[in-house]
């Protein structure tokens, strides 16, 4: 007999890696699924090395076509370097459209009052890029990104369809300086059931603030802990550093990041 959703987690132990801002939401999706959180910062969003390319390019946004947002935090950055020029993104130029990777990065531009043109079915980049409802021939096309680590699929597949692609920095996410008290007592007192992945970056900073915590044997520590990965690329990194996936979001977003690790628990003894 399945579980009720909001029970589903029960009795669990579940680590959530996300940025240090953004754990509230993981944290009441969980809970409400019946889990005990720990949270476990992973990523630290700081502004770009420098602004000048993406200030650049946002002050000739009558030229481009489309606006593409795959993250929240572009849409925050964005928004607030528009505001420095006295502008927004509600009051963007009537020309320019919007599209958004993911119901989180909808939801932002839609409490902007600048929601989205297009959304992809799927929350992921690939389905943008199947779905997208123009022709890339001769789109002008701004995509503010990850300084770091971030896919550059986006713009080598509108390139190789004729757009010409502009990609800024508007961010970037680095590596705390460690892991939390709470999180390391976890580990170590081994009550972890599962360990929530919602990025490559995600994993990698995991892995690197476990290995300076308990030095090379820090594969050990997640020995029977599930490792739950928001989506394909997230979970090609978890099989390239952490050596498995043992489940994975779908649909690619929290609500399913959380039903990924009821059904992990669940498969297991």
């Amino acid at each position: 007999m399945t579980m009720a959703p909001e029970l589903s987690l029960s009795g669990r132990t579940i680590a959530v890696t996300r940025a240090e801002t953004q754990l509230g939401e993981a944290r009441r999706l969980f809970e409400a699924a019946g889990a005990t959180v720990v949270d476990l910062p992973a990523l630290v969003v700081t502004p770009p090395d420098e602004w000048g390319p993406l200030d650049d390019a946002l002050a000739e946004l009558d030229d481009f076509h489309w606006l593409v947002f795959s993250s929240g935090n572009g849409v925050e950055a964005v928004e607030q370097r528009l505001r420095r020029l006295g502008r927004s993104l509600a009051r963007r130029p009537a020309s320019l459209k919007l599209a958004a990777v993911g119901r989180k990065t909808a939801a932002q531009l839609e409490a902007l009052g600048a929601p989205a043109d297009f959304i992809p079915p799927s929350f992921v980049a690939d389905s943008l890029l199947e779905h997208f409802p123009a022709s890339g021939w001769g789109l002008r096309l701004l995509l503010p990104r990850v300084q770091s680590g971030g896919r550059t699929l986006l713009a080598e597949a509108f390139a190789e369809a004729g757009a010409r692609v502009v990609e800024v920095a508007a961010y970037e996410t680095r590596c705390p300086e460690g892991l939390p008290s709470a999180a390391l007592a976890a580990l170590e007192q081994r009550r972890l059931d599962a360990i929530t992945f919602s990025s490559g970056k995600t994993v990698s900073h995991t892995c690197r603030m476990l290995e300076a915590a308990y030095g090379p044997a820090w594969p050990r520590q997640l020995d029977g802990v599930a490792v739950v990965s928001i989506g394909p690329q997230t979970s090609d990194r978890c099989r390239q550093l952490l050596g498995r996936v043992d489940g994975e979001a779908d649909p690619h977003d929290l609500a399913g990041l959380v039903e990924a690790c009821s059904r992990s628990l669940r498969a297991q003894p």
